[in-house]
């Protein structure tokens, strides 16, 4: 049997029903003050995301500074990572965080083999 996700003592369903200003209530000082200063952007932000999904189109977005509520459980928003559009699954667990923490802006490095004249010992072969 799993264990239900509670987020300060709170089930889903409970923080579902949560107005964006009672949830931030929830929070830590710094995503409360966020939230709160936000609180325009995020509600017409689930408004769009609401429209969207109903006409089955993708919701894109470049605002990686955007605290996750409880209204956005559940979608799948395609977060800009500086080059390309990331897609994220917003889940109970990411409540409190920004949308920038789930779409990495450095991807990782795979060195390839070194080139002539890279090192020193490959500097004294011959080219051909």
């Amino acid at each position: 049997m799993a264990k239900e996700f509670t987020f300060r003592g709170k089930l889903t369903e409970e923080l579902k029903q949560l107005d964006t200003r009672e949830f931030a209530k929830l929070l830590k000082s710094r995503q409360r003050r966020a939230v709160l200063r936000q609180f325009q952007v995020i509600e017409n932000f689930i408004t769009r995301c609401n429209k969207k999904q109903t006409r089955g189109k993708i919701i894109k977005t470049h605002l990686r500074d955007l605290v996750v509520v409880p209204r956005m459980i559940g979608l799948t928003i395609q977060v800009y990572n500086g080059k390309t559009y990331v897609p994220v699954r917003i889940i109970t667990e990411m409540l409190g965080h920004r949308l920038g923490e789930f779409s990495v802006t450095r991807g990782k490095v795979q060195h390839g083999a070194p080139g002539i004249g890279a090192t020193r010992s490959s500097a004294a072969m011959s080219v051909k």
